[in-house]
């Protein structure tokens, strides 16, 4: 019951998410792209969440790690709903694109 609790309020095990960069994840920033636009992690796709559901298309590999990120991690925690009920199995929130980025460097 308590892991059930932790895993829906996303307090499971951490991800190493540089290790997950190094084996080739997909960084999913979800902001807007004029919030894209004034900064970003290199290298990251931008699909606002807004627009997600309608361009699964890009993410083709359903088996490949997605880390999503936002501006404050709650965008990014909806992307990562969309993202697993339509067959995505391994995504992880990775919050703020800021402290996504000091995480992986």
């Amino acid at each position: 019951m308590i892991d059930t609790i932790k895993k829906l309020l996303g307090l499971g095990p951490k991800a190493d998410y540089a290790a997950l960069v190094k084996q080739g994840a997909i960084i999913l920033d979800v902001r807007s792209k004029g919030e894209f636009a004034s900064g970003h992690i290199k290298g990251s796709l931008n699909i606002s969440v807004d627009t997600l559901s309608r361009n699964l298309g890009q993410l083709k590999d359903k088996q490949k790690p997605i880390i999503t990120c936002c501006a404050s991690g709650m965008r990014s925690a909806s992307a990562k709903s969309i993202l697993k009920s339509n067959g995505y199995e391994q995504v992880f929130n990775g919050g703020s694109w800021i402290s996504l980025k000091n995480k992986i460097n």
